[in-house]
């Protein structure tokens, strides 16, 4: 099931679109405190954002500045402000939609829907150095040597990479786990990064995931 994050400081407007991709087929989260809206979508793993542009504390597009510096995550602007220059400053910033209220809910579902099917088309191989990742077979190649990962070992890693330029918490690490429906406590975390760690180092992958004593992790 896919998620979708909303962030949406309009009650109504929240609940519509709540309403709406749930009765689709959608998992979704709503976002209710605008105070560290960075914080919140990062501790959440989903699968597109649905971001207004006129929300507290953050301006919409300044968030989405914010987001990318970490995150790859489809994202759509959805605003009441019809505007070229917000609709050119969204793309510029790195929204890979832009739609208008009121919007019709078909049209949204299909651009929804259009952005998800693209991303799954390409999202199953992933380059990181001269590694070839097979997320969806768990298995990580270099040249003819090739690792298969267990599901948690390829969520670790997946996150570390699609976070590589800072450093990830353990907390972070086990949410995410708790989110693919993957139940781990802090042990479990543990010998999971140190079996992840032995695969990455018999394909010459030593040291890539460095541990920041007191923090978390990082990848190399």
């Amino acid at each position: 099931m896919k998620k979708i994050m909303i962030i949406e400081d309009d009650e109504v407007t929240r609940y519509e679109l709540k309403e709406l991709l749930e009765s689709n087929g959608y998992k979704v989260y709503v976002l209710n405190d605008f105070k560290d809206s960075l914080s919140e979508v990062l501790n959440r793993k989903v699968d597109l954002i649905l971001l207004d542009i006129n929300i507290p504390y953050i301006n919409g597009e300044e968030l989405l500045q914010k987001i990318r510096r970490y995150l790859d995550v489809p994202i759509i602007m959805v605003t009441s402000r019809n505007s070229d220059a917000d609709e050119v400053l969204s793309i510029t910033y790195g929204a890979d939609d832009y739609i208008t209220k009121p919007y019709n809910p078909n049209i949204l579902l299909l651009r929804i829907g259009a952005i998800l099917k693209r991303i799954n088309n390409n999202s199953n191989i992933v380059k990181y150095k001269d590694l070839e990742i097979n997320i969806q077979k768990g298995i990580i190649k270099k040249d003819i040597k090739e690792i298969i990962l267990t599901k948690n070992e390829m969520i670790i890693f997946s996150y570390l990479l699609n976070n590589r330029n800072r450093i990830v918490t353990r907390d972070e690490l086990m949410t995410d786990l708790w989110n693919n429906d993957e139940f781990i406590n802090d042990n479990t975390l543990t010998v999971n990064v140190s079996r992840l760690r032995s695969k990455l180092k018999s394909i010459g992958y030593d040291n890539i995931i460095d541990t920041r004593k007191g923090i978390g992790y990082i990848l190399l």
